[in-house]
């Protein structure tokens, strides 16, 4: 039986970013689902034409089947720049038009139109200057489904890195993780494992929030009253859990060959690993969502915007992970 044809929506990000340069590359071979670009189409012809691939643009229709991307065109869906833009130039102006392709997306997401959603690298920075309050893609996505609690979660073929906290100065990090906090993320870890990831029992490594996670408490006590406690809960649930374990050693062979994934405190501790191992083949997941969400490991690159030296191969494993999660969902939800 033939699998169906999918819709995944693409926002490329930053329109002066490498963000619109990927879009014209993804549009240079086959895909066998239909990829769906919310994009000014004037800006993504002339990025094209600049890079010398230049593309045909079909309207986007929702009302007719989805049918498979071929090389050499592009499905849009037509979101207008709010001025004019020049590749690695920013302007806050187009700050709304970065939110408005999400938003976008979003909404036919909502509709039913697309299955999936990967999104390019966005500048947290001009979207701030424009007076516009933006922490980040999983924030955003969390508050437009409904301020729904959500992990982050990069992974790369060989390894995936969940976050007990996202975007926080270190200082905060240590008053941000609580016994309900770090339960909720545990169990959206653990279900989308089962679920995106067809893992019927998965082995999930704690690491501790300290050095030497804790030494007993000589180093802190985060792990003994929080960490720990939500480890014997997890256990006593049948999960195949760790005990906290000290960031310098779980990421070493021995322990990384025993897992599925890895649930670190705060954002360098896992991912600085993660993106040593896999940067370029690596993919941010949004995990707990009410649709699938994957995005780029890297940022705008505004230096390499419009010089053809971009790099596609994280957009392409973004979108492949994409596509295998939304199907295995599918599957668990049918």
């Amino acid at each position: 039986m033939t699998a169906p044809v999918l819709r995944i929506a693409i926002t490329p990000g930053e329109p002066a970013g490498i963000g619109v340069d990927l879009a014209v590359a993804l549009a240079q071979q086959d895909w066998p689902h239909q990829l769906v670009m919310m994009v000014d189409p004037d800006l993504l012809q002339a990025r094209a034409e600049q890079l010398g691939k230049p593309i045909r643009i079909r309207p986007f229709d929702g009302s007719q089947p989805a049918t498979t991307s071929l090389a050499g065109e592009a499905t849009v869906l037509p979101i207008s720049l709010v001025t004019e833009c020049s590749a690695g130039q920013l302007n806050p102006a187009n700050a709304a038009y970065v939110l408005a392709t999400l938003q976008a997306a979003v909404d036919g997401l909502t509709q039913g139109h697309f299955q999936a959603l990967v999104t390019g690298p966005v500048h947290k920075g001009v979207i701030n200057e424009a007076g516009i309050p933006f922490t980040g893609h999983t924030e955003w996505l969390a508050e437009k489904a409904g301020n729904v609690p959500v992990v982050m979660m990069l992974a790369c073929p060989s390894l995936r890195v969940a976050l007990a906290t996202t975007h926080l100065p270190l200082r905060a990090v240590a008053d941000a993780i609580t016994q309900p906090s770090l339960k909720t993320v545990l169990t959206i870890l653990h279900k989308s494992l089962q679920q995106d990831f067809a893992i019927e029992h998965p082995r999930i490594l704690m690491s501790g929030l300290n050095p030497h996670a804790g030494e007993g408490g000589h180093l802190g006590r985060e792990e003994i009253e929080v960490i720990e406690p939500v480890c014997r809960w997890a256990q006593a649930q049948g999960w195949q859990v760790s005990n906290p374990l000290p960031a310098d050693t779980l990421f070493t062979p021995p322990y990384l060959a025993r897992t599925d994934a890895v649930l670190s405190m705060y954002h360098d501790q896992g991912l600085s690993v993660l993106k040593h191992v896999g940067f370029g083949h690596a993919v941010n997941i949004t995990l707990g969502l009410p649709f699938v969400r994957t995005s780029v490991d890297h940022g705008t690159a505004l230096d390499l915007a419009g010089t053809g030296k971009a790099e596609v191969s994280s957009f392409i494993y973004a979108i492949e992970t994409a596509i295998n999660m939304a199907q295995q969902r599918a599957k668990a939800n049918s």
